[in-house]
């Protein structure tokens, strides 16, 4: 009370203020939490949409796999897809791109070895090992080689991640003819090994596939040895083709 018996008025308009802060408070608490769920649940949707998508890629590759199937494994419906994603297309290079976020041979613990071709080799051999369940990755490659929208894409993220990434690994001259090399040799022991299982491949032993493999992956990787032409006068001798011509 002030000294005429009312109410000060200082005291009332402060617990006003306070008391609409407070309140204001509480809101942007509540509206900060209410984003946050959203955000989650958009995160987890969308995740569950390229879940279910890079199983059905994988199975059926880029022509097989419909969207309508995709999104009743995410548990959405289909034009969930094409908030998220835009379309098909978008759909296949954000799969794509997921199954380089975690590579197997050029994974950070090969590229710090200082026997960078015997771990590419190694890693290689058991990737393909008899029993190994084949990258989805290369699934989704392999069964999608009729489309070529889907090569268009998969070209795309090659060269973005795993070809820069090999280059990068790859010292001398024409390290992006040899990066691409390299990734040909992974794809094709992929291929026959894993895929068409060619015996000799399924049969031998793991240790004789990685030391037959390091030379060729070192053949690649290491810069190329510069070899001295030969000078002087051209041979005079023949091959016995050549001097068995020259006597008929």
């Amino acid at each position: 009370m002030t000294a005429n018996g009312r109410p000060g008025i200082v005291h009332f308009v402060y617990t006003r203020i306070l008391s609409d802060l407070t309140h204001v408070y509480r809101c942007i608490v509540k509206t900060d939490s209410l984003a946050a769920n959203r955000t989650a649940k958009a995160e987890a949707t969308r995740a569950a949409i390229v879940a279910s998508a890079r199983k059905a890629f994988a199975e059926h590759g880029y022509e097989g796999a419909g969207l309508r199937g995709i999104a009743e494994g995410a548990g959405v419906t289909a034009m969930m897809i094409g908030r998220y994603f835009g379309s098909k297309e978008g759909l296949f290079g954000e799969v794509v791109s997921d199954t380089m976020r975690d590579p197997v041979i050029l994974a950070e613990a090969n590229l710090g070895r200082a026997d960078l071709s015997r771990a590419f080799a190694e890693a290689l051999v058991g990737l393909t090992t008899h029993g190994q369940t084949p990258l989805d990755g290369f699934l989704i490659l392999f069964r999608s080689t009729t489309s070529a929208t889907a090569a268009r894409i998969a070209r795309e993220r090659i060269a973005q991640v795993h070809h820069a990434t090999a280059k990068a690994a790859i010292s001398g001259e024409h390290a992006s003819e040899r990066a691409a090399l390299f990734l040909a040799v992974v794809a094709g022991v992929q291929m026959m090994r894993q895929m068409l299982e060619l015996e000799p491949l399924t049969k031998a032993k793991p240790a004789l596939l990685a030391d037959l493999l390091t030379p060729v992956m070192e053949s690649l990787i290491e810069p190329p040895r510069q070899t001295k032409k030969k000078t002087g006068a051209p041979s005079s001798r023949r091959s016995p083709a050549a001097r068995g011509r020259k006597m008929v």
